[in-house]
């Protein structure tokens, strides 16, 4: 093959989102007054910030031309819809709603976000916070039920973790960060993709083996150890031998945090975390089903 025909069909192959061509694109300080930073992605830089447009408060996300397409090119010639695109697509109620996305003129995808007013489930589980008691169960149903959704709609997360959960002054859940979800088909859940937070990836990411959306039940399930126990169920993972020992090794025995926990909720814990994917719990409706049976509404 020539190179020119070579580049043709690099270029063919790119992953194009439906309607690109035509996205917006805009001075971000002409339109928005930046305010503060709100977080700092992997691949972002999320800002509270007023639209002068609109004259409303949104939350406004940049995301790193260079990371962006460092990602985007694991995908290469699987046409994977953009992360504004996937997020202009879903609206539930535990989802964080997306109301614009495009380009900057610096070349920069921004999406354009509600604002959502209160704190991540990081933060309560970090500090211990008395704001836990009495509403795990009402959370972590809330948050699968935005699961279900995302996975309904043919999409999987890939990084399910406290730091992606914000719970508003209201108590209602919005999951958010989308900037890992990839459809779930076969040609995305091939081996090799091992992206999201360390704590949170399933053994079958971390052995780089094909994957399907139990990787996303697998970090709920360790989400929900830690919103029980204020602790993750393995040795936090700071090096490649503590990834291999979520593998090798079953989680810790959430009695060894919380000795008051009842029988019923221990067995909830160890089968949200399984190893084996065969053996955790297989979609959001089944873990909200074991979650709303279990005897005490902690």
């Amino acid at each position: 093959m020539s190179f020119l025909a070579s580049l043709k069909t690099w270029f063919s192959s790119k992953p194009k989102t439906k309607g690109e061509a035509k996205l917006p694109k805009i001075d971000i300080k002409k339109r928005f007054e930046l305010l503060n930073r709100t977080g700092q992605g992997s691949m972002s830089r999320v800002w509270r910030a007023r639209d002068m447009s609109l004259g409303r408060m949104v939350c406004l996300k940049l995301l790193d031309k260079d990371k962006t397409a460092k990602f985007e090119a694991r995908f290469l010639g699987l046409n994977k819809p953009r992360e504004g695109a996937i997020c202009m697509g879903l609206k539930h109620p535990s989802i964080v709603n997306t109301f614009e996305y495009g380009l900057t003129t610096e070349g920069e995808y921004y999406l354009v976000m509600e604002l959502v007013e209160g704190s991540g489930l990081n933060f309560l589980v970090e500090t211990n916070s008395e704001k836990l008691e009495g509403k795990r169960v009402e959370y972590l149903t809330q948050v699968a039920d935005g699961i279900e959704y995302l996975h309904r709609q043919g999409y999987m997360h890939r990084d399910i973790c406290p730091r992606n959960i914000m719970v508003t002054n209201d108590g209602v859940i919005k999951i958010i960060d989308f900037g890992l979800a990839i459809p779930n088909t076969p040609s995305f859940c091939k081996p090799g993709n091992r992206t999201g937070t360390p704590n949170y990836l399933a053994p079958e990411v971390i052995r780089r083996i094909t994957t399907d959306a139990r990787v996303d039940m697998f970090a709920l399930g360790v989400t929900a150890y830690e919103l029980y126990c204020f602790q993750l169920p393995w040795e936090k993972a700071e090096s490649m031998q503590t990834l291999l020992n979520h593998m090798n090794s079953p989680g810790k025995n959430p009695r060894d945090f919380r000795p008051q926990l009842d029988a019923e909720t221990v067995a909830f814990l160890m089968k949200a975390t399984e190893r084996d994917p065969a053996k955790r719990f297989q979609t959001p409706a089944d873990f909200r089903e074991a979650l709303l049976k279990l005897p005490k509404r902690d």
